[in-house]
Parts: C-alpha cells; sequence; structure tokens
C-alpha cells in the first residue's frame, strides 16, 4: 500500500455530506430580458442607470419596447431562484441540494423557468396558476450598470395557504438546514416567510435575508422588521445598507457601524449571533463576525473583463449558502462568494461555465 493512502481516506471523512434540499429558497422566479439600453431609454422611462423598482403603469410599454429596439437575451431569473442555481452550480453533486418555491404562470414563460431550473439541478416547486402570467424582469444595462424593472405579475400571487402549507412542500422545509430569502418576497408573502423564519429559529437552523433593494428597506419596512428578529444572516450591498440605516434612524453613514448597529438589532434565537455581510462592488465586504467588523477584499478583475454586473450580488450569495450548507468557516463562505460574483460578472446574465473552478 503506498504511504499516501490512508491519509487521503482520512481527509474523505472529514469531508461532511451534504443532503438533498439542505438549502431552501423562496421568492419571485422571473425571466429576464436583458438587454444594452442607451440614455435615452432610461429617461424615457424615468430610470435611474444603477436601481431595482417595481413596475408601474408607466412602464407597461418598456417590456414590449425593449424586445423591439434592442437585441435581448432572456434568461431564468428572480433573485432568490439565482442565489440557490449558483449555489447549486457550485455543490455541483448531489444534484437537488437546492430547493426554491414561488409562483409562475401556465404560459410559454413559466415552461422555460421550469426546464431552467430542471438543467440547473434546482428542485423547483411552483404554485402555478392561470390569471396571471409568468413574471419578468427587464434588466436594463448601460456601461457597468444596470437598472431593473420587475413586472411581477405571477410572482406576486404567491399564497401560503395554497402552497406553503402543503404537505410536501412544508416537508422541504423540514428537510433543509439552511434557509435564504431574498427581501422582495417581503412585497409578496410576509407571511410565508415568517412561518418559514419561526421554524429555523425554533430549530437552530440557519435562516438568512437580503435587504434586495433601497425600496424595500423604506416602503415595507414593517413586514421587514417582524422578520428582522429572526435573521441569522443579513445580506445587502452598500446602498441598500445606506438606505436601510436611515430608515432606522441609524444616525450614521459609516457602513462598519451601519453593520455593528444591524448585527445588535434584537434577535429570537439567542444560540446564533447574526452575522451581517454588506458588499460594495470592487471595494471589499464588509462582515461582521462576533464583536470585530472585518472587511474582505474582492478578487482583481480588469474592467474591460467585466460584461454584465447584473447578477453579481445575487451570484455572491449562492457561493455564500453553497459553503454555509457544509457548515464551513464564515472566511470560506465569502470566498466561495467573492468567486462566484468574478464568475458571473464575465458572462452575461446570471449563467455560468459548466463547472466552477474553487477550491
Amino acid at each position: 500500500m503506498a504511504a499516501g493512502e490512508p491519509q487521503a481516506k482520512k481527509l474523505k471523512l472529514e469531508e461532511k455530506e451534504v443532503s438533498q434540499n439542505a438549502l431552501f429558497g423562496m421568492g419571485n422566479p422571473l425571466l429576464d430580458i436583458c438587454a444594452v439600453v442607451d440614455k435615452d431609454f432610461l429617461d424615457k422611462y424615468g430610470l435611474k442607470p444603477n436601481d431595482q423598482i417595481l413596475a408601474e403603469e408607466k412602464h407597461k410599454e418598456l417590456f414590449e419596447e425593449i424586445v423591439r429596439k434592442f437585441k435581448v437575451e432572456y434568461h431564468a431569473g428572480g433573485s432568490t431562484q439565482n442565489s440557490v442555481k449558483i449555489a447549486q452550480w457550485m455543490i455541483q453533486q448531489p444534484h437537488k441540494v437546492s430547493t426554491f418555491l414561488g409562483c409562475i404562470g401556465t404560459d410559454k414563460f413559466g415552461g422555460i423557468l421550469k426546464k431552467k431550473a430542471e438543467e440547473a439541478h434546482v428542485d423547483a416547486h411552483y404554485y402555478e396558476q392561470s390569471e396571471e402570467p409568468t413574471g419578468t424582469c427587464a434588466a436594463c444595462i448601460t456601461d457597468d450598470n444596470r437598472s431593473l424593472v420587475a413586472n411581477l405579475a405571477a410572482a406576486n400571487c404567491y399564497k401560503k395557504e395554497k402552497h406553503l402549507d402543503l404537505e410536501e412542500n412544508w416537508k422541504l422545509v423540514e428537510k433543509a438546514k439552511v434557509f435564504y430569502i431574498a427581501g422582495f418576497f417581503l412585497t409578496v408573502s410576509p407571511e410565508s416567510i415568517l412561518k418559514v423564519a419561526k421554524h429555523a429559529s425554533e430549530h437552530n437552523k440557519v435562516f438568512s435575508l437580503n435587504l434586495s433593494a433601497p425600496f424595500i428597506s423604506q416602503f415595507f419596512k414593517e413586514p421587514m422588521m417582524k422578520v428582522m428578529p429572526y435573521v441569522d444572516i443579513l445580506f445587502g450591498n452598500e446602498t441598500e445598507a445606506a438606505t436601510f440605516a436611515r430608515e432606522q434612524g441609524f444616525e450614521t453613514e459609516d457602513i462598519e457601524e451601519i453593520a455593528k448597529k444591524t448585527q445588535s438589532l434584537p434577535k429570537v434565537n439567542k444560540k446564533r449571533q447574526r452575522i451581517v455581510v454588506f458588499t460594495q462592488g470592487k471595494d471589499g465586504t464588509v462582515v461582521t463576525s462576533g464583536n470585530e467588523v472585518t472587511i474582505s477584499p474582492v478578487l482583481d478583475i480588469d474592467q474591460s473583463e467585466i460584461v454584465d454586473t447584473n447578477g453579481a450580488g445575487d451570484a455572491f450569495v449562492g457561493g455564500f449558502l453553497s459553503q454555509l450548507v457544509y457548515d464551513r468557516p464564515l472566511e470560506e463562505c465569502i470566498r466561495a462568494g467573492h468567486y462566484s460574483a468574478n464568475v458571473i460578472i464575465r458572462r452575461a446574465g446570471c449563467t455560468f461555465p459548466e463547472k466552477p473552478d474553487f477550491h
């Protein structure tokens, strides 16, 4: 027997297995309609270069015009769905570690989302209804900015009692050990989020939430703060963090201070201290760990290699979660998040190569 063999065996034993449905995500499944647009297009619809908003009456035409006027690409999207898809890509085997719940329409776009989830080996359980068409999100790209306009449509029709409460779906919640929900879902079904968050807290599982967009902290403050006591890990970017701080009356614009104050907001499960993770684009990621705040530098990338920063935040979370399900240290979760984001921004839409190269 070669001297090295027992060593290899020992290492194998230490690597935890991860089970199917260990990661649970719930959110707004949307078909992304991505296009590089011009400033006139943004101005016409009153869009900021870097923002995310919900479509209003005045944006009705936008979805038709973008397809007519620019070269568009369709990608399976929706913030939470993107993240669990990337987590699954990072994990590779077994398939279906990532579970996803959300609402779609019984139409062509809904069919595309089902097919894309299957291709990504995500265990998607959609609530399908025929009143509203499948939701879409126009990603209007200019330089390295992206302005997102979401027409939730079917995604807005998710019903706790018609889907989450069903025995076969609730079983998926019971199987999971890590939960992730983007703040966007607070606009749809806060009662579903609360039910899952309470389950996680009672069973000492990890519940994570994303601030997702400035408007969530502003206009959905009440449902957000009802969920906050159950949040073990809070994600957000620098703009969302600043808005959250203003809305909470933190009286500081210092991102490290904001992270600290967010960490010390009331929390139900005292066995886990809240972790706050704020990304800042090309600047370092702010992380609270214990009573420290650290800044982790992101991977270098040449500006000319950046194709589309649209999925960077979702990808970061996906990479982070892929290590969290293995219970790996926080530094590893951050490193994986930075790796995934670095891969995604080199490509159009939230897409990725066949296999990750992360060690």
